[in-house]
């Protein structure tokens, strides 16, 4: 159940942001947002694909010690963790690291590595903004 809470929240602050924030709060209906941002968490500008718009979502977990490996989203994507911590590395060395909570706008076209440097899975929320057909992510031996 706090699984698809998570889920109602990413979704509606990602695909109906201008409704979202237009909510106005009371004892039922409570809005806070969760990210806001026109660049990703590496300062480049958000784009979106040309092509039919298709948003898909997933819920990801990565394992104590387990990793991503290296890869890029070549669509704008957006992540919140839903529980443990996460470490996403650039091939420059730059580091960011996410609590239970967090969110970010991913890089976009940018190599990156995410770690699971902690002893519990890492659950998080994803979605991607994409075009119908698009791939939503390269993994480096492919390109």
């Amino acid at each position: 159940m706090k699984i698809a809470n998570y889920f109602c929240i990413i979704l509606l602050a990602v695909v109906c942001q201008p409704t979202a924030l237009a909510l106005e709060t009371s004892a039922a209906v409570q809005a806070s947002v969760i990210l806001k941002a026109d660049t990703s968490w590496d300062g480049k500008p958000i784009i979106y694909p040309e092509g039919k718009p298709e948003i898909t979502g997933f819920i990801i977990e990565i394992a104590p010690g387990g990793e991503t490996g290296w890869h890029l989203h070549p669509v704008a994507s957006f992540g919140l963790v839903l529980e443990g911590e996460l470490e996403v590395q650039l091939k420059s060395g730059a580091l960011k690291r996410l609590k239970a909570g967090e969110a970010l706008a991913e890089v976009i076209n940018t190599p990156h590595n995410g770690r699971n440097l902690g002893s519990f899975p890492v659950k998080l929320v994803v979605f991607y903004a994409g075009a119908i057909g698009q791939k939503l992510t390269v993994k480096e031996h492919d390109e």
